[in-house]
């Protein structure tokens, strides 16, 4: 992995993403902290770096281009992930595509809840920006195997070390993150 790349994203991340005070979580649970990751996914620089960095992350653990023929997750946080690597992949010769999974299939037109390019027989990453209890993922990866696709692991930008990897690697993948609490200065809750 590019260390200056990984920790320019660091910086970053810390400085657009971290919110400070009293949250409720999409979990229920609270936090001191809330990780806003779509003001770094969606920012000009920081975007870009994460889907190198993501990109890094998926070749080290042996899941990148090459082997993983497409990324995405559950809409909203995983599409500018997803985005993020497919350039990313491009600019480097690769092809990897991205898809998005919807909350649920539409009831009308095609009717899929998994939109891009097909990842039926595909083998897939399933993307998260940040996951407290595995759910917007695990969603994601029921999705991605109902349409046809073979998840090969699940991939998050921040883990905030609260049972997402747990309940993840139950469903046979593995867990990845390019970044933890430490990285950021923060605390498990």
């Amino acid at each position: 992995m590019n260390d200056s790349q990984r920790e320019r994203l660091i910086e970053l991340v810390s400085e657009l993403a971290i919110q400070r005070g009293q949250f409720t979580l999409a979990s229920g649970r609270t936090s001191s902290y809330y990780v806003d990751m779509r003001q770094a996914t969606l920012h000009h620089e920081a975007g870009p770096l994460i889907g190198h960095v993501m990109l890094d992350m998926l070749e080290e653990a042996g899941f990148g281009a090459g082997v993983a023929e497409a990324v995405g997750g559950l809409t909203m946080g995983a599409d500018p992930v997803a985005a993020a690597i497919l350039h990313a992949a491009a600019s480097r010769g690769l092809n990897i595509d991205a898809f998005v999974v919807r909350k649920a299939a539409k009831d009308h037109g095609m009717k899929r809840q998994v939109e891009g390019p097909s990842i039926e027989g595909r083998d897939v990453v399933v993307l998260e920006d940040t996951s407290t209890t595995g759910g917007s993922p695990i969603q994601a990866l029921e999705a991605a195997r109902a349409a046809g696709a073979n998840v090969l692991a699940v991939a998050v930008i921040v883990d905030r070390a609260t049972g997402a990897k747990e309940k993840i690697e139950a469903y046979g993948v593995p867990y990845l993150a390019a970044l933890g609490l430490d990285d950021l200065g923060l605390d498990p809750q």
